[in-house]
């Protein structure tokens, strides 16, 4: 049986974050404070690719903070790209807690479906 799920996503699991990273081949996300334009943030600091500045995800709040000016110091493509590869991770890494498997399929528009096998093998 098929269910259409959607999602509003918070960033709040490290082993996701830096399995996102990875997919994307983006250098592994660190830890620490960093500079924006105009505040100072504290987290888990992703470098996305042409961005200025790192997006920084706080992981107790779930909550990103970037500064991307409104797409003249990067592209929102690419966080877009690191959004839907965090919430493709942690799908998986959830479902296999579980003793799921998990297949995906790129489709043509870009998207990516994602089939969990609940019990097993697909």
């Amino acid at each position: 049986m098929s269910h259409i799920v959607s999602i509003q996503i918070e960033v709040r699991d490290e082993a996701a974050v830096q399995a996102a990273c990875s997919r994307l081949h983006l250098p592994r996300a660190t830890r620490g404070t960093f500079e924006l334009y105009s505040s100072t943030e504290t987290g888990l600091g992703v470098e996305l690719p042409h961005w200025k500045y790192p997006v920084v995800a706080n992981t107790e709040t779930g909550q990103l903070r970037f500064d991307n000016y409104g797409g003249r110091w990067g592209s929102q493509e690419f966080l877009d790209q690191f959004l839907q590869g965090y919430a493709i991770e942690k799908a998986k890494i959830e479902a296999r807690k579980k003793g799921h498997s998990c297949v995906e399929q790129q489709l043509y528009n870009g998207s990516i479906k994602l089939t969990v096998q609940v019990g097993g093998a697909v």
